[in-house]
């Protein structure tokens, strides 16, 4: 995908060391968004990105508990009689490697929010774009501390994690609130290392190379509730939960492709009930 290619190609500029922190000044010790200009246009096409406060919300830590796994959410809140709908959702970690960490795009299914879990290599803003039916993009922002995310080792061995390699899990679950009684929510979780590139194997000392899932393709029935086009930012065992508008199908079921050409399926009947 191009602008995942885009997001790669400026890695390079990501070094730099991370600040020192107060709490007192808890502005002051964020770093500039220096590195956002240098890489915006080019993810983005050098489209123009619209403020999305008040639109969007995005969800992390403050001060991650763990660097290799900090929950990340994505929410379009569209005020109640707007016509819109969401186009695609795309994550941007800015000083990771790769900053460009995942661009879902969203089908007929009426997803209007995303959680999953991501790597965060040094203190950095995350960034959330949504765009709309409107044809614009809506960007938010929020700072995250957290650091050598990326090259955290695993958490399994090379033969532990290709035992169960592929195996694809799935969850339903109620409404998110009772004010959104059609709206349900999801779970995909796909076992697969996620590998960074970026990490060591314990025991030979030699770097491991990536491999991680690349592209998830979500259907509710025939209908398609979302596509996502990953990088290595993406947490080793990567798990995406979302909203949906129950269509009547009577099965879900998923696709994943990693970076090694492998393919992984799995169907699920649709529940009626909550959890």
């Amino acid at each position: 995908m191009g602008r995942l290619a885009a997001g790669l190609a400026v890695a390079a500029l990501l070094c730099a060391p991370p600040p020192v922190h107060s709490q007192s000044a808890e502005q002051a010790d964020q770093p500039s968004e220096k590195t956002w200009a240098e890489i915006k246009d080019n993810i983005f096409n050098g489209i123009t990105l619209e403020d999305g406060s008040g639109l969007v919300a995005l969800e992390t830590p403050l001060r991650a508990e763990d660097a290799a796994i900090v929950p990340v959410t994505m929410r379009v809140t569209l005020p109640e009689g707007d016509p819109r709908t969401v186009k695609r959702l795309t994550l941007v970690i800015d000083e990771n490697p790769a900053p460009l960490a995942g661009v879902f795009d969203i089908g007929p299914s009426g997803v209007t929010a995303i959680s999953t879990r991501v790597r965060v290599n040094s203190y950095t803003y995350v960034h959330a774009a949504a765009e709309l039916s409107d044809g614009k993009t809506y960007v938010v922002k929020n700072y995250v501390k957290a650091s050598g995310g990326c090259s955290a080792p695993a958490s399994k061995d090379e033969t532990e994690a290709a035992a169960n390699l592929g195996a694809l899990k799935f969850k339903q679950f109620s409404a998110p609130d009772e004010a959104s009684e059609k709206t349900r929510e999801a779970q995909i979780m796909i076992h697969h290392p996620n590998y960074s590139g970026m990490q060591m194997d314990q025991v030979t000392r030699y770097y491991i190379p990536a491999n991680f899932v690349e592209e998830l393709k979500v259907w509710q029935g025939d209908s398609l509730v979302f596509t996502m086009n990953g990088a290595i930012s993406i947490s080793e065992d990567p798990n995406i939960r979302f909203t949906y508008i129950p269509n009547g199908a009577d099965h879900f079921r998923a696709e994943a492709r990693d970076t090694k050409g492998r393919v992984f399926k799995a169907e699920w009947p649709a529940e009626a009930g909550a959890m």
